[in-house]
């Protein structure tokens, strides 16, 4: 499995759009060659570290075809004309939710990079697409992109390949890891505590897995997606 990057995205973190909070979702394309530590990429921000970045969440994938369907549901709003609208560092073509695994291991230009988990959508988004609802959609579409951590840093460029070299859990699509977190289903609890179980997984979502099945119940969502 190869894919070509199409853009890499970095971006400071700055005043969020009719809000009075800082965000780091505003990305735009970089040509040059860019450093990718453990931490992300070199340039790039997240106002919040509490929730945004950190080794488990060092670079944000989103893929490009998605725009597609975030057009039939929003119209031709000018940020879905290029890449970086929800706040991605990478954008290609060919590689969605459905293709890819968690723990897929990549080599993207020199670095090494692992998928650590899916994107759990907040109400920032809702500010930077200008719908109250874009979060909730997010999640209901399941095309949230994903995040990966890095095994090996190195220098990455828009048009480097990024190449598929290991997958330790080829049953465990990222869509059906969506599908588990997104439903509010009890009857899913022995798929809760094969997730939980999951070695490449990042441990937020382990330890979500795990609470379910302590208290059967789902968290409430409305916080994260309506602010």
């Amino acid at each position: 499995m190869k894919a070509r990057i199409d853009a890499i995205l970095t971006g400071l973190a700055v005043p969020l759009a009719d809000t009075p909070h800082q965000s780091g979702i505003h990305k735009t394309p970089v040509t040059t060659p860019l450093w990718l530590s453990v931490e992300g990429l070199a340039g790039d921000e997240q106002a919040d570290r509490r929730v945004h970045g950190g080794p488990e969440k060092a670079v944000h994938h989103y893929p490009r075809e998605h725009y597609h369907h975030w057009r039939e549901h929003l119209g031709a709003l000018p940020l879905l004309a290029a890449p970086g609208a929800f706040g991605e560092n990478l954008s290609t073509t060919g590689l969605t939710e459905e293709h890819v695994c968690v723990g897929d291991i990549f080599e993207l230009g020199e670095a090494v990079v692992q998928v650590s988990q899916g994107r759990q959508p907040c109400w920032k988004l809702n500010a930077r697409l200008g719908h109250k609802g874009a979060a909730r959609l997010m999640q209901d579409m399941g095309r949230t992109g994903w995040y990966y951590r890095v095994l090996e840093p190195g220098f990455v460029t828009a048009g480097d390949a990024l190449t598929l070299i290991d997958r330790p859990e080829p049953d465990w699509t990222l869509s059906r890891l969506l599908g588990l977190l997104f439903r509010r289903d009890p009857g899913l609890a022995a798929e809760w505590a094969a997730a939980a179980e999951l070695a490449p997984l990042a441990e937020s979502w382990k330890r979500t897995f795990r609470r379910r099945l302590d208290t059967g119940a789902v968290e409430d969502w409305s916080k994260r997606l309506e602010g």
